[in-house]
């Protein structure tokens, strides 16, 4: 097993700092992206390089440069990337074009991300395996026909969704159908500029339900564990605020039955981490509705 010698952190902030500290840990050199505009942000100083990407680019749209990362990363003989959360982390074409250039995607592999991490086709893998979700079209929506037809046919409230990435980007709640067009048009541009993908999905909006993740860990030898759950109900504007374990709100059945179905779904795609990243921590989280 080879140690890595090098990582480069495809995020900015906070999520930066925290990778750089545990490289730091483990004698990993770290090295940092920035734009323009985070050139006095203060992870960049965190790490044990740093370099700017994204000239002329929105900030967003610096750290969705795929292309320009992974040159950069090998020019500076970079062993892997760690991509944070959100960005670039559920980027199927990223993790792939890493792989193309022998660099360590440090996450999951693109085969089994194009399962999981895209919210359409996730769903289609929890019904295959018998685990239910909330009523919603297992497709992008085309049109804004489409989504006319299926609102009216479920019925108001109904739930936008991007496809990809997550952190609450490209996501709308629609109480009424004259809101329906504007609301979708809203949620494709958002999601867009956050994730470089515009597709949309829609669903059943639940009023008032509790949000419970279950994490589970796979390794290269065919070995797959839950870590339990956590409630993640409390959030602001879709995003978690305060997450806390165990879940005072669900009952000892069902937390048996949602981890049961974590398992379930993780199995199905043979979900794993790469040997390498016995180095570092990494959770990835399944969504249970």
């Amino acid at each position: 097993m080879k140690k890595f010698k090098r990582i480069l952190v495809a995020n900015r902030g906070e999520i930066a700092i925290r990778i750089f500290r545990a490289c730091s840990e483990l004698d990993i050199r770290s090295v940092a992206i920035y734009s323009e505009e985070d050139k006095n942000s203060l992870f960049r100083t965190k790490a044990d390089e740093s370099y700017q990407i994204g000239k002329n680019k929105k900030p967003v749209d610096a750290y969705l440069g795929i292309d320009e990362i992974i040159s950069l990363a090998k020019s500076k003989g970079v062993d892997a990337i760690h991509p944070g959360y959100g960005l670039l982390s559920e980027n199927v074409e990223f993790a792939r074009k890493c792989e193309e250039s022998g660099i360590v995607f440090i996450g999951p592999d693109y085969i089994m991300m194009d399962k999981l991490g895209d919210k359409i086709k996730s769903k289609k893998v929890a019904h295959s395996v018998g685990v239910p979700t909330i009523p919603g079209i297992e497709e992008a929506v085309k049109s804004e026909d489409d989504a006319k037809k299926f609102a009216n046919f479920c019925g108001y409230p109904v739930i936008l969704k991007a496809s990809a990435g997550g952190g609450g980007r490209g996501m709308r709640i629609v109480w009424r159908e004259e809101d329906l067009i504007r609301e979708f048009n809203s949620a494709q541009s958002e999601a867009k500029k956050a994730f470089g993908i515009d597709d949309i999905f829609i669903e059943k909006y639940l009023e008032r339900p509790k949000h419970i993740e279950v994490q589970v860990l796979g390794d290269n030898y065919g070995n797959i564990v839950h870590l339990y759950e956590r409630d993640c109900s409390i959030q602001r504007r879709h995003q978690k605020v305060v997450e806390f374990t165990p879940a005072i709100s669900i009952t000892k059945e069902q937390r048996e039955e949602i981890c049961n179905d974590a398992l379930k779904i993780a199995r199905s795609v043979n979900y794993r981490v790469l040997e390498q990243l016995n180095f570092l921590l990494i959770k990835k989280a399944i969504i249970i509705s």
